[in-house]
């Protein structure tokens, strides 16, 4: 089996995880990486927890399954962690090593505790997403600020190249204004993320 860089996204309905992973794989994509993305979630209704996928690999990609053990893991929704099944399963199947990214003002030593992953080599990170996107877009999706974040700590897309494709792809569906204040919110994501 190829080894492929895996990532799994927890979120809620209407935070823009499911674009968040459509633009992570585009970014690779144009990069001239094999990519996959995709959603899983239940009845479609604001608020009901929501995960997104994506496999990053430098060969063809041969499975088409869930990402059931992925490398990083990001959770747009903090009050996810404090769920049903072990924090919604926001840990299960993950690498030992994983790395997460949480939007959160709390420490990433608050949240490894949370997350049960002390004494753990999984790496964690945390970066204030709502924060961020409710100064730059004008209300709280975090996805942009989090794809900034996973571009400064991870080496799966730089975060040139995810600004690039979004004002590539977004421009004829969104005004300026909004490609603007997401070019800004990937930055601060990328600048903001704590646990460096």
């Amino acid at each position: 089996m190829d080894k492929h860089t895996e990532v799994r996204w927890h979120g809620r309905a209407q935070q823009g995880i499911v674009t968040a992973a459509k633009l992570l794989g585009e970014s690779c994509m144009q990069a001239g990486a094999y990519v996959q993305a995709f959603p899983e979630f239940g009845p479609e209704r604001m608020g009901a927890p929501v995960k997104a996928f994506n496999r990053v690999s430098e060969t063809p990609i041969r499975r088409h399954c869930q990402v059931t053990n992925p490398g990083y893991v990001l959770i747009a929704d903090p009050t996810l962690i404090s769920g049903v099944d072990s924090g919604c399963g926001l840990t299960a199947g993950a690498n030992e090593d994983a790395v997460y990214i949480i939007n959160t003002a709390k420490s990433p030593e608050e949240m490894r505790s949370e997350l049960g992953l002390v004494g753990k080599p999984a790496r964690v990170y945390t970066v204030d997403a709502a924060h961020i996107s409710i100064e730059c877009i004008g209300r709280m999706m975090p996805n942009t600020p989090l794809l900034g974040a996973l571009a400064r700590v991870t080496e799966v897309v730089p975060l040139e190249s995810v600004i690039e494709n979004f004002r590539k792809n977004y421009t004829k569906k969104f005004g300026d204004k909004v490609i603007e204040g997401n070019v800004k919110a990937m930055q601060r994501g990328h600048d903001e993320v704590k646990g460096l």
